[in-house]
């Protein structure tokens, strides 16, 4: 018996140790291919939407488009709570300044005023990138240049009268801008600004 046992159990091992027949392969599952996806329809014009930025990427591309954030979040880091009043006061003040000097460049245009234009120009181009006001920034600072009747970017003087010109033109732009921007502002305090103390006893 022990002999027959012994047999056995050298079987039983060798039968487990033995490696499998190199032409053995595993059975083949066939899968379908997965279905295509459709294209985006088209429009009536034969042309195909551009693919939509998802809403936070979309909200980001505007807020960079009207102000500099980088610049921004460096102000309001300098306010010492939630009320953010630091620099909701910067703001405050540059809204007035602002209004004031597209005030001063209106009568400063209809007296051909160019130096006083490049001066307004100067002026607001300097406290719009404080706040990082990229777009009003750059128009101010054309101002300034045409009204020293000088193209910088075309490296070319200007008449008197192409300076003005180009001024009048820039004077609505800019203005549009800044509306755009002020409008952005006051919405991100009303949003994220809390009442001052005496606000929420009054």
């Amino acid at each position: 018996m022990t002999a027959v046992k012994q047999k056995a159990t050298t079987e039983a091992s060798a039968s487990i140790s033995k490696p499998s027949p190199p032409d053995s392969k595993p059975p083949l599952i066939e899968l379908s291919p997965s279905p295509e996806p459709a294209p985006p329809p088209e429009d009536a014009n034969g042309t195909k939407p551009e693919p939509s930025l998802p809403v936070d990427k979309a909200d980001e591309t505007a807020d960079a488009d009207i102000i500099d954030m980088t610049i921004f979040n460096q102000i309001i880091e300098l306010d010492e709570d939630e009320t953010h009043e630091f620099s909701m006061g910067m703001t405050t003040a540059y809204f007035a300044q602002a209004e004031q000097t597209f005030k001063d460049m209106d009568v400063a245009l209809t007296e051909n005023g160019l130096k006083k234009l490049s001066s307004l120009g100067h002026f607001l181009k300097g406290s719009s990138a404080a706040l990082g006001l990229h777009k009003v920034q750059a128009s101010c600072e054309k101002i300034q240049h045409y009204g020293l009747k000088r193209d910088e970017e075309a490296n070319e003087d200007l008449t008197v009268e192409e300076s003005l010109s180009r001024i009048k033109t820039l004077r609505r732009q800019v203005k549009e801008e800044y509306d755009v921007a002020e409008k952005w502002l006051k919405k991100w305090y009303d949003t994220n600004a809390t009442a001052m103390p005496d606000e929420e006893t009054s």
